[in-house]
């Protein structure tokens, strides 16, 4: 449990000021209302398997690596606090793992971040595959807070993502494992970060934001962050808006669609899985300054480009890291109100 006394002794404990934070322990069996389904778990998890960088990484900031069998769908590497515990912890792929490989582990408790690790169609297995097999699940309220789209796994928001869906996790997975004092401290900090960014960041009708996730190929569409997910919610939080309108959460866009929408700053994604070409953000920037078009654009001209991490425009903690990237970018390009 290193990364979490790393935690309590770093930001945390200065923000607490020598405040204990007290919870009650969890009594079982208990009972979780999650994404419309009830499941009951009879003892804290000493073997979860966690689908996707969001739970893995939750479960890590929560001291919990002594009690994960693996990990699997890692867009992006760890936070560098959390490298040394999730060396402990085995990684199944970073890409969709099968569902042979998850029970080969043996899990007493899966956890996913997205419908397509575990939903009704997902890649892995649907939850009442592992229900069948008396292995509880969880999946994120973010990935089930969406509508359903016709042809669109990731589906759409009517309303602005927020952190609030965030901390419902965080709290529901510390519950789960009879650590709800560490979930506290955990969401403490988060909202005094949120906090500290909306207070800082005037709002700017001006100031709007274009993030781009990554593309197979430069003749490819583009996939963006859509209007209202959690790229909307880094551009609000930082007193803009997302160029970006649509509802659906991962939208797809050929670059005349790009730029039309005329962003005053392009936030390009590092996505370490290497799967694609553009996943890099060094090849985005080459593509956005060296394509005799695109080059064009105001934000490319005036050098209104800054790096995040791709595991931000996920629905997950990296959000809030994501955030913090940009503000600094922000500050240095002198763009902040």
């Amino acid at each position: 449990m290193r990364n979490y006394t790393l935690l309590v002794l770093g930001s945390i404990a200065v923000m607490l000021a020598g405040n204990a934070v007290q919870a009650a322990p969890t009594s079982y069996p208990l009972t979780i209302e999650n994404c419309g389904q009830s499941v009951t778990f009879n003892r804290a998890p000493q073997n979860a398997v966690a689908l996707g960088q969001n739970s893995a990484e939750i479960m890590l900031l929560l001291g919990l690596e002594d009690r994960m069998a693996a990990t699997a769908f890692w867009p992006d590497s760890v936070l560098p606090e959390l490298e040394e515990a999730n060396n402990a912890v085995e990684i199944l792929t970073v890409e969709f793992p099968t569902l042979e490989s998850v029970l080969s582990r043996q899990p007493d408790f899966v956890a996913a971040m997205l419908v397509t690790l575990l939903g009704p169609d997902s890649r892995v297995a649907r939850r009442e595959d592992f229900h069948a097999l008396d292995i509880p699940t969880y999946l994120s309220p973010s990935a089930c807070s969406t509508a359903d789209t016709a042809g669109d796994a990731y589906g759409s928001r009517d309303d602005l993502w927020t952190m609030d869906l965030l901390y419902r996790e965080i709290a529901d997975l510390s519950q789960i494992f009879d650590v709800a004092d560490r979930g506290e401290v955990l969401i403490a900090d988060f909202k005094a970060r949120e906090a500290a960014l909306r207070e800082e960041f005037a709002e700017d009708e001006e100031l709007t934001f274009l993030f781009w996730f990554s593309s197979p190929s430069p003749a490819d569409d583009a996939y963006l962050g859509g209007g209202n997910g959690p790229s909307g919610y880094i551009a609000d939080l930082l007193g803009g808006a997302n160029a970006i309108k649509t509802a659906a959460e991962w939208p797809t866009l050929g670059w005349e669609g790009i730029m039309a929408a005329d962003p005053a700053v392009f936030v390009v994604a590092q996505v370490d899985r290497n799967r694609w070409e553009l996943d890099t953000a060094e090849n985005k920037i080459s593509f956005l300054t060296s394509d005799p078009t695109v080059s064009q654009m105001d934000a490319v001209q005036a050098d209104r480009i800054v790096v995040m991490s791709g595991a931000a425009m996920n629905p997950s903690i990296r959000t809030l890291y994501g955030a913090e990237q940009i503000a600094g970018q922000l500050r240095a390009h002198d763009l902040k109100q």
